[in-house]
């Protein structure tokens, strides 16, 4: 399985932005799938995550409300919209496959090479 994260970017504090995460190698829609996110210096840490029908999508506490997460299987695609960003949401994010929902980086059988998101204050 390959994964390609795109949509990285600054952003000012209160922006948007919109990563995807486009997947080949496997069926995608046989695989949960998920974003983490790691800041320098802190261990890589749970965002969101969705089951393989697009049902049931989980959220860090630190997220809830702002980002949302959604998968298009046609196009064997996860999408993690970003509202209201903080600085603290500054990190390099990954996307995920996992064959089971899970929030723990590790469960995650396949890692995207991860995109790059930074807020100014």
């Amino acid at each position: 399985v390959q994964l390609q994260a795109s949509g990285g970017g600054l952003v000012q504090a209160g922006g948007s932005l919109r990563l995807s995460c486009a997947a080949s190698g496997r069926t995608f829609s046989t695989y949960c799938m998920g974003w983490f996110r790691q800041a320098p210096g802190k261990e890589r840490e749970f965002v969101a995550a969705i089951t393989r029908s697009g049902g049931s999508p989980n959220y860090a506490d630190s997220v809830k409300g702002r980002f949302t997460i959604s998968r298009d299987n046609a196009g064997n695609t996860v999408y993690l919209q970003m509202n209201s960003l903080k600085p603290d949401d500054t990190a390099v994010y990954y996307c995920a496959i996992s064959t089971i929902a899970t929030v723990f980086a590790g469960d995650i059988n396949y890692w995207g090479r991860g995109t790059q998101v930074t807020v100014s204050s």
